[in-house]
């Protein structure tokens, strides 16, 4: 930790009282003795309407965990691209008026980037501006993320986010990446230096006793439910299980049940597609839930789950719910490739399949239905001392400080 307190300014398009991991490296950096105030946008993320008690006149500014939020005035996400798409705009417009006309004085800059990589241009304007140093912490990389999941492949639209990125890039002090695979591509884009630093779960991501007991097999998953999760893959395993099961006429197979946790603007899609394949009875939908409640929900099931969807981009990701399951120390079971496939059998805490594979992913599904408990619990036990060794809190706090973090 260095031992200069500094005015931090974050620069994040979603913000408290949305839940973002974002949130908490906040409250911590207050908690160090650091003056922090995040720029943010009115809350309107997932649902696409402005939380109830917020609006353009309402709640722009706030105090939360000693953290002063300004939330700019933006169009909100609504439904369908078009609105999505000036929603980022919207953002842009707002994060330039605050960069060049604000009073604020910060020492530094922090932007949280999950998409959209735009939301960044607010904070590269202000660092400029005051020439001081801007740390880019990159969750979803840009144009990549625009090509692959929104479908945008004009080539005129991808040079223009090319040019953005590679100026964002340049006027930065320091680039963040959540996993090495990141690392990589990044030192080729750009010289500015690069440092794979990776996300850490709250502090309230932790082992605590199952309160409901069952004999079925319980398959959770939790976060947001959009096109890049890749979840259609579970109603066709499950589909494929309930029909072997059929088959075998065996009335002493396990149970298997699937609760989602979560909500996104791909939901009616993934309701759709349990309806379609007919496994209803399969699938428990809970909704999104406040993040505090995820610890115990992890320990009511068997084995958490994530997936992607099946592209090169998504093998490089390691997406932030896995180091909340591993926190929790549940097994973890995951349709997806590398990053996420290294950890995994680094950690020996779980199964892995290959990328769109819903035959396989049943097969291994049937595989731990039949597995006796104590191999679960072995698996959920190396879960969490890979979490403890590689992705702890405090040690990645302290590295945030590091050699030159606040010298240009």
């Amino acid at each position: 930790m260095t031992e200069t307190k500094a005015h931090i300014l974050i620069i994040s398009q979603c913000f408290y009282p949305e839940e973002f991991r974002v949130n908490d490296l906040a409250a911590e950096w207050v908690k160090e003795g650091h003056k922090v105030t995040a720029v943010t946008s009115i809350p309107n993320y997932p649902g696409g309407d402005f939380f109830p008690g917020y609006g353009l006149f309402r709640r722009r500014k706030e105090l939360w965990k000693g953290v002063t939020i300004h939330h700019l005035p933006v169009i909100p996400r609504k439904h369908g691209s078009v609105m999505l798409a000036l929603n980022y705009l919207s953002f842009v417009i707002s994060g330039a008026f605050f960069a060049f006309f604000t009073r604020t004085k910060a020492d530094r800059v922090f932007i949280f980037e999950t998409s959209p990589m735009t939301q960044a241009l607010a904070g590269v304007w202000y660092a400029r501006r005051r020439k001081i140093p801007c740390d880019l912490y990159i969750q979803d990389l840009w144009p990549d993320n625009v090509e692959i999941v929104a479908g945008i492949h004009n080539r005129f639209v991808l040079r223009a986010l090319h040019r953005m990125c590679n100026y964002i890039y340049k006027n930065c002090t320091r680039i963040l990446v959540t996993s090495p695979a990141f690392e990589r591509v990044m030192k080729k884009r750009t010289d500015t230096p690069v440092i794979y630093w990776p996300q850490y779960a709250e502090a309230f991501y932790v082992p605590v006793p199952c309160k409901e007991p069952h004999e079925e097999l319980r398959i959770i998953f939790t976060g947001n439910v959009g096109v890049a999760q890749g979840l259609e893959i579970l109603p066709e395993a499950a589909a494929l299980l309930k029909q072997s099961a059929q088959d075998a006429a065996c009335a002493e197979e396990r149970k298997i049940v699937f609760h989602i946790v979560g909500d996104g603007r791909s939901m009616e899609a993934f309701r759709e597609e349990i309806r379609r394949t007919n496994t209803e009875e399969m699938f428990v939908l809970h909704g999104r839930k406040p993040a505090a409640k995820i610890p115990q929900m992890l320990a009511d099931a068997d084995v958490a789950f994530l997936s992607f969807m099946d592209t090169p981009l998504f093998k490089r990701t390691i997406p932030a719910k896995l180091q909340s399951y591993l926190a929790c120390g549940i097994p973890v079971l995951a349709s997806a490739g590398g990053e996420t496939k290294r950890i995994l059998k680094e950690a020996d805490c779980g199964w892995v399949c290959p990328l769109g594979d819903a035959a396989a992913l049943a097969a291994t599904i049937r595989e731990i239905s039949e597995s006796p408990r104590k191999a679960l619990q072995l698996k959920g036990e190396n879960a969490l001392a890979y979490s403890r060794a590689h992705f702890d809190k405090k040690t990645l706090l302290a590295q945030f400080w590091g050699e030159d973090a606040c010298n240009k």
